[in-house]
């Protein structure tokens, strides 16, 4: 008797500690919501209070007061104020796969986010070029020059699989403060369909196997160059992205955009890449409509991949050229801000030559 009314006194403290413990708790998050409220309306009116600075700042062409804004915009986009700011839309991609559900994370995971789909693209981009070569090589090593169709499909099943999960990371990214270009994202969108659809695109053999498998060569050997030009920018871009955000020109979330970039010191290289490749896409597209339109290859299919070929081939162009651009511009006020900064040194009393050669004498 005289344990069990122990227990049952140890039972009524263990609940009653737990009460405490919940009220405690809640009084906690109440207190921390409510400074967190304030605190996100603070950003928000500051954030405001920027765009309208910064609008006046065009005007006054002052390099010191953009200077101050970029710095206080950073802090904003991401420091800590990030984590507590409304998060990005998440779009019907998102909501499709996921839910309805809060992706905005704390900055230490939304970084290791970022590192995990750096690493992702480094490891994909190997099989991206290694798993065409090894197909192009043994159908005229090892298959008399004829694809079978479960070696392609694979591949083709694969290549759904892996735009699938990059235009997902991608998406969580933007919510999490990236800086992912819309298109690169729609372009994975293309991707998916294109793959898709090449999965119900019939592999015909023998007889004349080489004509009726053009397209699928062909596809096979845009694979390669994608690849390619893939594992040069993780290598080179990767490294001068570090430096950016070291330097402040880019923020912690931001990532190498894909085949529509190039960063300065690597433009030489990439850039010719680059253009081949859209290049080279466009014209696998255009002989995919050819070869339709002749009815060499007269399956739906072969059309709407001819078709998405040429879409995304013309939207890498344009946004290759737009990055170009924004580079040159950029370039350009750099030289007008030292300009400026070197004829303030020269016409100041303590920087001006005159002064220096008396100093000397």
């Amino acid at each position: 008797m005289g344990e069990e009314k122990a227990a049952a006194a140890a039972a009524a403290r263990a609940a009653e500690q737990a009460r405490e413990l919940q009220d405690a708790a809640a009084a906690l998050l109440s207190r921390t919501w409510a400074e967190e409220e304030a605190l996100r309306r603070r950003a928000a009116a500051l954030r405001e209070d920027l765009a309208r600075l910064r609008r006046a700042a065009a005007r006054a062409d002052s390099d010191k007061v953009e200077e101050d804004l970029d710095r206080a915009a950073c802090l904003i986009s991401d420091g800590d104020i990030a984590t507590i700011l409304p998060s990005k839309a998440h779009g019907a991609f998102l909501k499709l796969l996921l839910g309805p559900v809060n992706l905005r994370a704390r900055k230490e995971v939304q970084l290791k986010v970022k590192e995990e789909y750096n690493s992702y693209r480094d490891r994909t981009a190997v099989v991206f070029l290694g798993f065409p070569m090894i197909l192009l090589f043994l159908r005229s090593w090892l298959w008399n020059g004829c694809f079978p169709a479960l070696p392609v499909q694979l591949y083709q099943a694969w290549l759904l699989f892996l735009y699938t999960t990059l235009a997902l990371r991608e998406n969580i990214l933007r919510v999490n403060g990236s800086d992912i270009r819309p298109w690169w994202v729609c372009h994975h969108y293309c991707a998916m369909l294109m793959a898709l659809v090449s999965l119900t695109w019939e592999i015909k053999g023998q007889p004349d196997c080489a004509r009726k498998q053009r397209g699928v060569e062909l596809f096979l050997c845009w694979a390669v160059m994608q690849g390619f030009a893939m594992m040069l920018q993780n290598r080179y871009q990767r490294q001068r992205l570090y430096t950016r955000i070291a330097l402040g020109k880019a923020k912690r979330m931001d990532v190498v955009w894909g085949e529509t970039a190039g960063v300065e010191g690597q433009l030489l290289l990439l850039c010719p890449v680059l253009f081949l490749l859209q290049v080279f896409e466009g014209y696998v597209g255009f002989l995919l409509l050819r070869t339709a339109h002749r009815g060499l290859i007269p399956e739906w299919q072969v059309v709407v991949c001819g078709i998405l070929l040429i879409a995304m081939a013309i939207g890498n162009f344009a946004n290759t050229v737009d990055t170009l651009m924004v580079k040159s511009r950029f370039k350009a006020k750099m030289k007008k801000s030292k300009s400026k900064r070197d004829l303030a040194a020269c016409t100041s009393p303590t920087g001006s030559p005159l002064t220096n050669s008396a100093a000397g004498a």
